[in-house]
C-alpha cells in the first residue's frame, strides 16, 4: 500500500534526496539572497531535475515545489498556473503546459486523461488506478487492492503496451 507521500517518496527517492528538501514554499526569484534552507530546497529540486535529464532553471524549480508536496497531487495545467500567481511565481500558460509536458516525459509525472478535453497530471508515478468525480471535475487514488489484477492483452502487431490504466467515473448521489 502507498504512503501518503509516496509521490514525494518516489520522485525524491530517484534523486537520493530527503523529503524535506522539496517541501519549501516558492521564493521570489527576483531576490539574489536566500537563507539556508531555501538554499537547500532549490539545490534539492535542481538535483532532482537533473537526474530526469532537465535543465534546473528557475521556472521549473519553483513549479517542481508546487507540485512537487506531501500527499501527491492531481492537478490541471490550469490549477497549477492559478498556484503559481497566488505563490508570486511569473509564468505563461504556455509555459506551465511545457514544464508539464517535461516533467511527463521525464518520468516526474504521469498525464491521467479523464476525456478528450481534460488531462491531470499525478505526481504518484508507479501503476495505480483513479476515481474520476464528473460533478466535480476532482481525480483521486483508488486505494491500492480494490481494483483486481487485469491481465494485459497482447499488444497489436508493431505496437507494445506502455501502460494499462482504470479511470473509475463516479458522481455523487442525492441522499433522501
Amino acid at each position: 500500500m502507498r504512503t501518503q507521500s509516496s509521490s514525494l517518496a518516489t520522485a525524491a527517492g530517484a534523486a537520493g534526496l530527503q523529503d524535506t528538501a522539496l517541501h519549501k514554499a516558492p521564493q521570489d526569484t527576483s531576490q539574489e539572497t536566500y537563507q539556508e534552507a531555501d538554499l537547500a530546497a532549490e539545490f534539492g529540486l535542481a538535483a532532482l531535475l537533473r537526474r530526469h535529464g532537465l535543465r534546473p532553471t528557475r521556472q521549473r524549480i519553483a513549479l517542481a515545489n508546487l507540485l512537487f508536496q506531501p500527499g501527491g497531487r492531481h492537478l490541471s495545467a490550469e490549477v497549477l498556473h492559478d498556484d503559481a500567481k497566488q505563490a508570486g511565481i511569473q509564468v505563461s500558460q504556455a509555459t506551465i503546459y511545457n514544464t508539464l509536458n517535461q516533467f511527463t516525459e521525464a518520468g516526474l509525472l504521469r498525464e491521467v486523461v479523464v476525456d478528450p478535453t481534460r488531462a491531470y497530471f499525478d505526481t504518484t508515478t508507479t501503476p495505480h488506478h483513479h476515481y474520476f468525480f464528473e460533478d466535480s471535475g476532482h481525480l483521486e487514488d483508488v486505494p491500492d487492492g480494490l481494483i483486481p489484477h487485469i491481465p494485459t492483452p497482447p499488444a497489436p502487431e508493431g505496437c507494445k503496451v506502455t501502460q494499462v490504466e482504470v479511470v473509475v467515473r463516479v458522481r455523487r448521489v442525492e441522499e433522501r
